[in-house]
């Protein structure tokens, strides 16, 4: 594995994550065929070695008894990948899976700063399609090399300097937003839920998002202020913080050229809006008034201010005890939620039509930037909504009543309807 002087900022900043907690997404991909474990541990160390990425022994293929059900020992078994540290010989995959009737659930854990979620995905999907005999072209090696951002500088220095002008407004506007309790941020451990929308409702919301001007992030990131704006009540009473951020990742291998298509490692950047969500505000209005934020940000690439916070983050950090560190974010960079969509339609385009039967489901972990995270994926015209918080923050069955809001929401704006 690449040294620490490869790494890029956001590496950087996982491997400061991983030191208080456990920082382990976890992709979930079901294969509509029988287990054969020997072949899919072939298949495994077969992939893995042609995208550069095996060790010196394959990766280790636990099995997860499916009881009570299935979908019961995928839960518990997320939510234990999530906090479960990989040991220093352990290497930092940890593949495992669940059978489910005549299919099977294959499943990765990794550390993060080691891969982006779009390079696992087209990995563990090789791994599956190779599993089922599909033939066509696999998506492109992957070598074991980490990008700086040096790069992104010398490319696009307007970008840059862009962005830096722009950070005292950002930082001003930050002033006004509502910090996250800091109970919220006192358990690292991370619980998981997640739902799933049918095809025809996901492709009537994707068509609702056309027909309002909005992108389907754009439309989670409302969806999840309308949502969490009564549990921030408070910030009502407060002179000043009375707005709600939330963030989204933006993956930035096109900023970084060519080259960056064959990178494992995370180019990743955050955009972060915020909203004060008066009352009776709808879905459709808000999630326009975000768009206007979000698509600003984009046209003129202000989302590499995330990448000046990270380095600022990294200078503080040092001088920071242990027991501050967990909550340095919520009180200097307040955000109660993340976002990050993926759509795997495109990887699995052109594979001999044997993706058709394939399935995806991502959890992706908070760390201690804010108590909730959504990871949305679109897996052919479904799309899967995985929800990943902190226990300090959400009980269970709070994160299920944020997820059942979530598919109220949802399911009025694939009805056409704003409340």
């Amino acid at each position: 594995m690449q040294g620490p002087s490869r790494l890029n900022l956001f590496q950087r900043m996982m491997l400061r994550w991983r030191a208080l907690h456990p920082y382990n997404p976890v992709h979930v991909l079901r294969v509509p065929a029988a287990l054969d474990r020997r072949r899919l541990q072939d298949c495994i160390a077969t992939r893995m070695l042609a995208a550069g990425l095996a060790g010196p022994a394959p990766p280790a293929l636990e099995s997860v008894p499916a009881q009570p059900t299935a979908a019961q020992a995928l839960h518990a078994a997320i939510e234990q990948a999530f906090n479960r540290p990989f040991a220093a010989d352990d290497g930092p995959w940890r593949f495992f899976v669940v059978e489910d009737g005549d299919a099977f659930h294959l499943a990765l854990a990794y550390d993060h700063y080691v891969a982006g979620g779009d390079a696992v995905a087209e990995l563990l999907s090789d791994i599956a399609l190779a599993y089922l005999g599909a033939t066509g072209a696999p998506p492109q090696t992957r070598a074991a090399h980490a990008p700086t951002y040096r790069r992104l500088l010398l490319r696009h220095p307007g970008w840059v300097l862009r962005a830096l002008f722009a950070l005292p407004g950002v930082v001003a506007r930050g002033r006004l937003a509502c910090r996250v309790p800091r109970e919220h941020m006192a358990d690292a451990n991370n619980g998981f839920a997640w739902l799933s929308l049918p095809p025809a409702q996901t492709r009537a919301l994707l068509q609702a998002t056309r027909a309002w001007g909005v992108t389907l992030n754009d439309l989670l990131l409302a969806a999840l202020l309308l949502l969490l704006a009564p549990q921030a009540a408070a910030r009502l009473r407060h002179p000043r913080r009375r707005e709600l951020a939330v963030a989204s990742i933006i993956n930035m291998r096109r900023d970084l050229g060519p080259p960056a298509a064959t990178w494992p490692a995370p180019c990743l950047a955050a955009l972060r809006v915020q909203h004060a969500v008066p009352e009776g505000i709808g879905l459709q209005q808000l999630a326009r008034q975000l768009h206007a934020q979000t698509a600003t940000m984009k046209r003129r690439h202000l989302y590499l201010q995330s990448l000046v916070g990270l380095s600022v983050s990294a200078l503080a950090w040092r001088w920071l005890p242990p027991a501050k560190r967990q909550g340095w974010f919520a009180k200097h960079y307040p955000l109660w939620a993340g976002v990050t969509t993926l759509n795997l339609n495109p990887v699995w385009s052109g594979r001999d039509g044997a993706a058709a039967g394939l399935d995806y489901l991502r959890a992706v972990p908070t760390g201690p930037l804010c108590p909730l995270v959504l990871a949305a994926t679109t897996a052919h015209d479904t799309l899967h909504l995985g929800i990943a918080y902190r226990r300090s923050a959400f009980a269970p069955a709070e994160a299920q009543a944020l997820l059942d809001g979530l598919r109220r929401w949802l399911g009025q704006a694939a009805q056409g309807a704003d409340r």
